[in-house]
């Protein structure tokens, strides 16, 4: 029997990359999944998805949201908040549209959506919150300012949503994935000076030899829903071959 057979996901930010990874693993593990972004319907997703446009940086958008879970499914079993946008830039070089762009997806976005749906899922009995923060909530990443801070509030909003409802049978995880190639991946490299340089530095420093793929995220994704990892709340699972794990020390130099 699949995983999630006959479970419930929602899935933000479901329409490429990571998002549609954990999409398509969640099906395969027997799942029904709403799933949402601020584009248009993609064409080829697996049979069964249901798709709304949402920004999840808006109160009523999500409030929406949760009124189509409502009347499609009834409940929710699993939310994972995975929207996310990046911006490179400084502190000082940031504007206040920057941080209200970022933030408000990164930061509100996950905050609007644990708001809404635990109720729905302690009134079902509980069920598993699994937020996308990053390496870069932990350790800062050059001229990444805001987006780094709002992958760290995400780690600290994850540990406090598990204390506060774990009684309710509510799990709270996040997921901190390193490199994993995907079209935000490629728009940091091309920041470089040197791109090709820059990224296969960034290889080197990988003890996996390899860089992450959206399907690395996505099997972390459907554990983190399932039953087998029942007794993990309030953490931050970092996924990211080693990186954060080495030495900054060249490897080519030894």
């Amino acid at each position: 029997m699949a995983r999630l057979e006959n479970k419930i996901a929602v899935v933000t930010g479901g329409s490429r990359g990571i998002g549609r990874a954990i999409v398509k693993a969640l099906v395969e593990e027997g799942a029904k999944v709403l799933t949402c972004g601020r584009g248009n319907d993609p064409a080829d997703f697996p049979s069964g998805v249901v798709w709304q446009t949402a920004d999840v940086s808006i109160p009523e958008a999500v409030e929406e949201l949760s009124r189509t879970v409502t009347e499609r499914f009834g409940r929710v079993d699993i939310l994972v908040n995975n929207a996310g946008i990046q911006i490179e830039k400084t502190v000082p070089d940031s504007s206040v549209e920057d941080w209200e762009n970022l933030m408000g997806i990164n930061a509100k976005g996950v905050f609007l959506m644990c708001r809404e749906f635990i109720p729905m899922l302690a009134e079902g009995g509980g069920g598993s919150i699994i937020n996308i923060g990053s390496i870069s909530g932990n350790h800062a990443d050059p001229a990444m300012a805001l987006y780094n801070a709002s992958k760290a509030f995400v780690h600290g909003l994850t540990r406090s949503i598990a204390v506060d409802h774990g009684h309710q049978g509510i799990r709270c995880n996040a997921i901190c994935p390193g490199w994993i190639m995907t079209e935000m991946a490629d728009a940091a490299f091309e920041m470089a000076k040197n791109p090709q340089a820059a990224k296969a530095d960034a290889l080197a420093r990988h003890p996996s030899g390899r860089f992450g793929r959206p399907e690395d995220i996505a099997n972390a994704v459907v554990w983190l829903a399932s039953n087998d990892s029942d007794f993990m709340t309030g953490q931050t699972l970092t996924i990211d071959g080693g990186l954060v794990s080495a030495s900054p020390l060249q490897p080519t130099l030894f």
